[in-house]
């Protein structure tokens, strides 16, 4: 599934993700700051991330799940669950990607590298999607699936995942895919962003 930010959140606070953090993208820090030619703003390589699993702002999502279950799920019943359920998820390994082309992402406004990533990294992913089926089943939720891909807190746009990198703006609204010189990328081991913020179970 690919997650990007919700465009109508209003609530301020951490995004939970499940992510892996990019270590290096090519042979060293001039293959990345080549992407200059292609794109506006370019992050910070330290900043740089894969996606798994976007979460969202657990009260947002809480707020959600009311929502759908017309107030039979409150969010200090559930929240603490979700959480649970997060910290117990098992560590992917660092692994190897290669990426030889730009695509556009969030509507046009952002352009990331599109990665090649190894089956296992897929496996990984589609197990996160399936243990938040399990877990929301747990919590009494139904219509799963419609839930997933209309929950503004988890800002899912497509049941299929799309292994990329965010680096930068996009010139205009318009950029279609680029191709690119190869690059590899090496990640790091999987992780929870703002982990130090989720409630305790």
């Amino acid at each position: 599934m690919t997650a990007l930010v919700p465009a109508g959140s209003t609530s301020h606070g951490p995004r939970i993700t499940v992510e892996v953090p990019v270590l290096r993208v090519g042979a060293g820090a001039s293959d990345y700051e080549g992407l200059n030619r292609f794109v506006d703003s370019l992050r910070k390589p330290q900043s740089l991330h894969m996606t798994f699993l976007h979460v969202g702002i657990l009260d947002d999502l809480g707020s959600d799940i009311v929502a759908w279950t017309k107030g039979l799920s409150a969010p200090e019943k559930v929240l603490p669950e979700i959480a649970s359920w997060l910290t117990e998820l098992p560590v992917l390994q660092g692994f190897l990607g290669k990426s030889d082309k730009l695509i556009p992402l969030g509507g046009g406004r952002l352009m990331g590298l599109e990665v090649d990533v190894p089956q296992e990294v897929h496996d990984y992913q589609a197990l996160l999607v399936q243990g938040l089926h399990v877990l929301f089943d747990d919590l009494g939720l139904d219509n799963i699936d419609d839930f997933i891909l209309s929950s503004p807190a988890l800002g899912y746009k497509s049941p299929r995942w799309l292994p990329h990198i965010a680096v930068g703006k996009a010139r205009s609204r318009h950029e279609s895919p680029m191709d690119i010189a190869p690059v590899a990328i090496e990640f790091g081991d999987s992780r929870i962003r703002n982990r130090e913020t989720l409630p305790l179970p």
